[in-house]
């Protein structure tokens, strides 16, 4: 455990904005490690997964795991991979889904932890709100192009979308995510994970 990320955990779980989680009981969900070498921002943890303490508890967990190419062990293992939601509490239902995360949380946190874990060589952004923050200007124009036009931002960047069973009709209208994409991630996921990447 590195006292630099529980002091930061500890900080984020009594900031003003999440004192109501917090008497709910609620810790803020995120894995850092300071040898990571790969980190996964997604959106915001479901409620299976906020209750259960545990990141991507649930089938879509199951299907980036098969995406990334990587074991359970290896994709909670905190020395080589790393958790950072754009935000670390489950937000709460919507009226289509949940809602998103709080634009302003990963501006607060993101970095601090991001600079504690120095072996970071690639980011695998999930979904619009992960890539549109650390994207910016540079997404293309909707979800679909931007993750058509990975190569654009690697090495450090690799956009994709969600994997959440709910997102089957646009797995379906897009069989190239799966039949192409898949495997160039996770070629980048075996070289980001290795002690001496390949040059690709």
């Amino acid at each position: 455990m590195d006292e630099r990320i529980e002091a930061i955990r500890q900080e984020i779980a009594h900031h003003p904005s999440n004192q109501a989680l917090l008497a709910q009981g609620y810790q803020p969900l995120f894995v850092a490690g300071p040898r990571a070498r790969l980190v996964v921002i997604g959106q915001a943890p479901g409620i299976r997964a906020q209750t259960a303490g545990l990141a991507w508890d649930d089938a879509s967990g199951q299907r980036l795991m098969r995406w990334m190419g990587v074991d359970e062990a290896t994709f909670r293992d905190p020395e080589q991979i790393a958790h950072l939601p754009m935000d670390f509490y489950y937000p709460g239902k919507g009226k289509s889904g949940d809602i998103p995360p709080r634009r302003d949380f990963a501006p607060l946190w993101h970095d601090r932890l991001m600079a504690l874990m120095p072996d970071l060589r690639l980011a695998l952004l999930v979904g619009q709100y992960a890539q549109r923050h650390y994207l910016g200007s540079r997404r293309q124009a909707n979800l679909t192009q931007t993750v058509h036009n990975y190569q654009a931002y690697l090495p450090d960047y690799f956009p994709i979308v969600h994997p959440s069973p709910l997102n089957f009709r646009w797995l379906a209208a897009n069989p190239w995510f799966e039949q192409e994409l898949v495997p160039v991630l996770q070629q980048q996921v075996r070289n980001a994970l290795s002690k001496q990447p390949d040059s690709l």
